[in-house]
């Protein structure tokens, strides 16, 4: 199919996809409770015809295309949750729920995969092998609703997977690319530093547990700096220290909570030791105590070269060689590497901002939003793409 042919398609679903995404960015849901997204996307699945319609969770959708010839199976992806904040957008589409706002641009994405399942269904006659659309719940929320979906089986016989972010730090008409390690794995920790409160004008009969966790704070940021190979990415971000209720009183405890992300193996299992034993010498040091915990989160992003090669020939053939940008990792998290796991696949970034239109607010903030002239060109990256894939491009 030619470029041409692909152009021609997508502008019959244009409007179709700009209305879908504003219908559901003015009916956001929170992770896990996507029901009436959900029920949505299903019902406009339904319309279209054609394709086998399932809800492998309580909340997400998976649309089968199974085309009249055998042949390989392709898995595209699109996360459909909202995340707590209060918009600040004034548009006739913004939040109609209180607190709750599309800031990530999942809305886009759920309307871009619902507009290339409509186009899929329409060549489903000349399809070899089979499409499958997932519909994920939950990527904002931890343990994530990639990994529910993968048990309930929707990558089973899959033999490759894509997926794409709406990208408001990438200028509208931009690919962005990233071969092999793309995103982080977000890990979290929560330390307790229990020392002996007492009145802050006789700090000699406490222990000053703010003074201990200041120490614990400052050495953390060793493991980044003395511990580690510069080159190896690290990050270890305190962002919350919690103490104190009152000027003239020394606190009992501290908690300190904050992230870790990395991408090898071996130095995300190495990081929480290192940090126990610092606050183990420290706290044993000022005679305090202490509790560590180390919650592991998504595994990083990792894109198979074989089909990012794919996805960066797709994009230079549709857009032209200056809309491919080669794009450095990032140590944000991202939940599709649970589909990683069960078939090769990549990820990548669709630009969505302009600043001529003022479209340059960063993500997870309350008057983000997308250039909406961005969703046609997700939705022809993913079906040219995807006829790549199938035909065994990589």
């Amino acid at each position: 199919m030619t470029k041409e042919e692909i152009k021609r398609l997508v502008d019959e679903v244009k409007q179709e996809v700009i209305a879908w995404r504003r219908h559901l960015h003015a009916h956001p849901e929170l992770s896990f409770q996507e029901e009436k997204t959900a029920q949505f996307v299903y019902e406009t699945l339904q319309s279209f015809g054609g394709l086998e319609i399932t809800r492998p969770t309580k909340t997400s959708v998976m649309a089968r295309l199974v085309g009249p010839k055998p042949g390989r199976v392709v898995a595209i992806r699109a996360d459909m949750d909202a995340l707590p904040i209060q918009e600040e957008n004034t548009f006739e589409f913004a939040s109609k729920t209180p607190g709750v706002m599309h800031a990530c641009g999942h809305d886009g994405h759920t309307a871009m995969l619902l507009g290339t399942a409509k186009i899929f269904a329409q060549l489903r006659d000349h399809i070899h092998g089979e499409i499958r659309f997932l519909f994920q719940h939950a990527e904002e929320l931890f343990p994530g609703g990639a990994e529910e979906m993968v048990q309930a089986g929707v990558m089973d016989g899959v033999d490759v997977v894509i997926g794409t972010h709406l990208w408001s730090p990438l200028e509208r008409g931009k690919i962005g690319i990233v071969y092999g390690p793309m995103m982080a794995a977000p890990d979290r920790f929560f330390i307790r530093i229990i020392g002996k409160g007492g009145h802050g004008a006789m700090p000699h009969q406490t222990i000053d547990a703010i003074a201990i966790g200041a120490q614990v704070v400052t050495n953390l940021q060793h493991i980044v700096s003395r511990y580690v190979d510069p080159l190896e990415p690290l990050v270890l971000s305190v962002t919350q220290f919690v103490a104190g209720t009152a000027h003239n009183v020394l606190p009992g405890e501290v908690e300190i909570q904050g992230t870790v992300r990395t991408f090898d193996a071996e130095l995300r299992q190495t990081v929480p030791q290192w940090m126990e034993r610092i606050v183990k010498g420290i706290t044993e040091a000022h005679g305090a105590s202490y509790e560590f915990q180390f919650d592991y989160g998504y595994r990083p992003v990792i894109n198979y070269d074989e089909v990012t090669h794919v996805i960066e020939e797709t994009a230079r053939e549709l857009f032209g060689e200056e809309a491919v940008a080669r794009l450095k990792p990032n140590m944000g998290g991202e939940d599709f590497s649970a589909f990683l796991q069960k078939a090769p696949g990549s990820f990548f970034y669709v630009g969505a901002g302009n600043v001529e239109k003022g479209i340059v607010y960063p993500h997870h903030h309350p008057r983000f939003t997308i250039d909406e002239d961005a969703l046609e060109i997700g939705v022809q990256m993913f079906v040219a793409a995807t006829l790549k894939l199938l035909a065994g491009a990589e």
